[in-house]
């Protein structure tokens, strides 16, 4: 009896398990365990002594969550068991023994590493997770469980504003199934995509493997996924080597791109567009890929076909395009109708931009059409600066504006059928010093993270714009900034050029959500990207700078543009509240 409340224990995850007697042998380790994760459950295979019995238990995987069963012997044989439901996850193990660890001085950093405290901890890991398109966790499970021996998770915490910027979760074998072999392994590993602290991956790693050395473990596993060419170089880094151990998954919404190849064009699509994509796959819509480079695709229900390029759809008319388009024009209707908007006027000759400086202070200089933040100067104030940006912008676009330079946040608010989904801050890209590292090396670290978490669709640009902004701190290129200090290297926020981005939905003031909705209405755009810039998002002050006809829909989760967005497209296919089709 008592063996079977021990093993009850264990497979609900809930207690650790202690045995009186020294090290067991593998005959004593408890039969059949399951470890709950908050993503899905962990079942160690050599507790499983039935191939058929484990395969049974990963097809009892509940709905949203990633079960693994991990170090299986004979894989085959389990898939073997459900061909048409399992398959052999196809990543790399690797094992960094901890006898052979060697510590590294942490040395000044602008983030700290810690344990999970706090139901905000929790909400952050759940933010990093979707940002990373991982399975998220049950909040209120890893929360009970916040105490746990099995299961513990690192944080690292930025210094001056409290944000959550990486988690890793690490799993004691010892004290979750009695490992005769007294390992332990290191899981779900996210670092912020906009991070601009080096090292916090690296750190994380660290942490858990020195946790586990404290405990007098021999060894830390990590299973990476085979292609993931970053993560496997930071732990070969760190001393991790390849070993033959097998995982097994369910073959279900979260891991068919394991399990299947390339779809008519599908891997192809950008992130903006992927996401609207799998939405509608997920709802029953038939995909045809017209042009995977540019974003183009058609959506396909019953006798309705509408094509789209990301978030550009047929229902925004061509006249509602060329108002976001031309940035004069946008501003012209936005103050006809009583919103706020920045002065501007047509870059003319030198003197006449001069006293338009004059008269304002700073300037911004943009091209008249153009996208993702190219051509585009900010805080100009001097009358050299302005000439040289509008040579820039003319590389863009022909014709070329000046605006007042407004101060304040640089708040995103994306409006589908005319009703606000989502609101951001953006901040312009910067890098934190090391002591060690030029500018130019830690723009380009900072532009790789960047890369990878948006597909290749945001990075740094090396120009002179760049140069300008690094300037403006004291510094070149080559410098080799002191430890700790930021700096911003480009004054625009736009994500394409290495901007960050961070959810304000929930603050929003009223004042600004009217605004949005009553500029799209002016416009007549249904689905649309507004810029204003605010003293604060909670405050009804504020200029509106641009509108955007293919906002990037990917860029506010986890708010549901994507669900928004085909719901107005395909509105009998909204899911009622229950999550059902309705």
């Amino acid at each position: 009896m008592m063996r079977k409340n021990l093993e009850r224990a264990l497979r609900a995850g809930r207690q650790p398990f202690h045995w009186p007697l020294g090290k067991p042998d593998i005959e004593a380790m408890p039969d059949e365990v399951v470890i709950e994760c908050g993503w899905g459950r962990w079942l160690p295979a050599p507790t499983w002594r039935d191939p058929a019995r484990l395969a049974q238990a990963l097809l009892r995987e509940r709905l949203g969550q990633r079960d693994i069963a991990f170090y299986v012997e004979k894989p085959q044989v389990v898939v073997a068991s459900a061909p048409q439901q399992l398959f052999l996850d196809p990543s790399d193990a690797f094992r960094l023994q901890l006898s052979a660890y060697r510590h590294r001085a942490a040395g000044r950093r602008g983030f700290t590493l810690r344990r999970l405290r706090t139901r905000t901890d929790v909400a952050a890991i759940n933010v990093l997770y979707h940002a990373r398109g991982m399975v998220v966790v049950d909040t209120q499970h890893v929360w009970r469980q916040r105490a746990s021996r099995i299961i513990t998770y690192a944080l690292a915490e930025d210094r001056a504003s409290g944000e959550i910027l990486g988690v890793a979760m690490g799993l004691d074998h010892v004290e979750g199934y009695a490992d005769p072999h007294n390992g332990a392994s290191l899981w779900a590993l996210a670092v912020a995509p906009q991070a601009a602290h080096p090292g916090i991956g690296e750190a994380l790693v660290r942490y858990l493997a020195e946790h586990y050395l404290a405990r007098g473990r021999a060894w830390m596993d990590v299973s990476v996924m085979h292609d993931n060419e970053q993560a496997i170089a930071l732990y070969e880094k760190l001393g991790f080597q390849r070993i033959p151990a097998f995982a097994v998954k369910r073959r279900n919404a979260i891991n068919e791109t394991l399990y299947t190849g390339p779809e008519d064009g599908i891997d192809g699509l950008n992130p903006y567009a992927r996401l609207i994509v799998d939405e509608a796959r997920r709802r029953g819509i038939q995909i045809e890929i017209v042009d995977a480079a540019r974003g183009y695709f058609a959506l396909i229900l019953g006798g309705r076909r509408i094509v789209c390029r990301e978030s550009l759809t047929e229902l925004t008319s061509a006249i509602a395009m060329s108002r976001c388009q031309d940035k004069r024009v946008t501003c012209e209707l936005l103050a006809r109708a009583g919103l706020s908007v920045p002065a501007q006027r047509d870059a003319a000759g030198a003197e006449a931009n001069a006293a338009f400086l004059a008269e304002h202070g700073a300037l911004v200089v943009k091209p008249v059409e153009g996208e993702q933040g190219k051509g585009i100067s900010v805080s100009l104030t001097t009358p050299e600066e302005v000439e040289e940006a509008i040579t820039r912008a003319r590389q863009f676009c022909d014709r070329v504006i000046l605006e007042r330079y407004c101060a304040g946040q640089d708040l995103r608010i994306v409006l589908i059928d005319y009703k606000v989904v989502a609101a951001a801050v953006r901040r312009p890209p910067e890098v934190v010093g090391d002591g060690r590292s030029t500018v130019l090396a830690l723009i380009e670290k900072q532009s790789r993270r960047r890369q990878a978490a948006t597909g290749g669709e945001s990075s740094i640009p090396i120009d002179d714009e760049t140069r300008r902004c690094v300037r403006a701190h004291g510094l070149e290129l080559d410098s080799v900034p002191d430890n700790g200090v930021r700096v911003t290297v480009r004054n625009t926020a736009n994500l394409h050029t290495g901007g960050t981005i961070h959810d304000v939905t929930a603050t929003l003031h009223p004042a600004l959500r009217d605004a949005a909705e009553q500029a799209a209405r002016v416009l007549d755009i249904p689905v649309t990207g507004l810029d204003f810039l605010v003293p604060q998002v909670d405050g009804p002050d504020y200029v509106i700078i641009e509108a955007n006809e293919r906002p990037g829909l990917a860029n506010h989760e986890p708010q549901p543009t994507a669900e928004r967005f085909i719901d107005l497209l395909f509105p009998n296919t909204r899911f009622t509240p229950q999550g059902q089709p309705r």
